[in-house]
């Protein structure tokens, strides 16, 4: 794969919003022959590179997509291991993400996550609250369906009887943000697995066969330089 330097990006046509479905630990580790928690944590390495890159090109907002609902499915052996290691990475790395000025927030069902991990994300919610520069969005227990109805069911205990486009984003876990200019997934699958549906409507694709865990920050920059050569004509001409 081509890849490119930071230096070579047109630092005024960065996405605003970058979306990333982290896709492709578990692959990994079985072409290295490791169990599939070795694959998670090796993961834990790239989100610590994306987001420092992402820092340093001033990209505003970086949302991961860290475990769907769908994710419930897996084996309970790897679940619990996913959820210990989510504990363990934002405990372990809150103090990294202040000194990069980085907020953190969270998305989707946070109430339905085990009460060590909702501690862990409260506490570093608290602790980057002040900071300025990016904000790392993490999905976490998160389906777009979910949160379409969601915010439908919101606006209907407003009272409301018909809703415009900007009241039901408004209504959503992502309301105040933009939407993502550019959606990344890795490992090559050619879906978006229920991930900020409303949200992408007119964001640009790009899937890498690059595998989560090997996702390093050249990686990142050819994404952005492939980006950055698209005309976006959000339905005109």
């Amino acid at each position: 794969m081509k890849t490119t330097s930071g230096s070579s990006l047109d630092k005024s046509r960065l996405p605003r919003h970058l979306a990333i479905i982290m896709d492709g630990n578990g692959r990994w580790a079985k072409s290295k022959g490791l169990p599939r928690v070795a694959g998670h944590k090796a993961g834990v390495d790239s989100v610590r590179e994306i987001v420092r890159a992402c820092s340093d090109l001033r990209i505003p907002v970086l949302t991961l997509y860290a475990f769907s609902t769908e994710n419930w499915a897996r084996p309970q052996d790897e679940v619990t291991d996913l959820m210990g290691l989510l504990a363990f990475a934002l405990r372990r790395e809150a103090d990294m993400l202040d000194k990069n000025d980085v907020r953190l927030q969270a998305i989707g069902h946070i109430a339905g996550l085990p009460q060590s991990v909702r501690s862990e994300v409260e506490r570093a919610v608290d602790k980057l609250k002040d900071n300025t520069g990016l904000l790392l969005n993490l999905a976490l227990n998160y389906g777009a369906r979910q949160e379409i109805v969601d915010g439908v069911n919101r606006l209907i205990a407003e009272g409301r009887k018909s809703v415009s486009a900007d009241e039901l984003s408004g209504a959503l876990y992502t309301a105040g943000l933009p939407d993502p200019d550019l959606v990344i997934r890795t490992s090559g699958e050619m879906r978006v697995s229920n991930f900020l549906l409303w949200q992408i409507a007119y964001s640009e694709l790009y899937v890498t066969p690059v595998f989560w865990p090997d996702f390093r920050r050249e990686h990142l920059h050819a994404a952005l330089a492939d980006y950055q050569r698209r005309p976006r004509r959000f339905g005109g001409v």
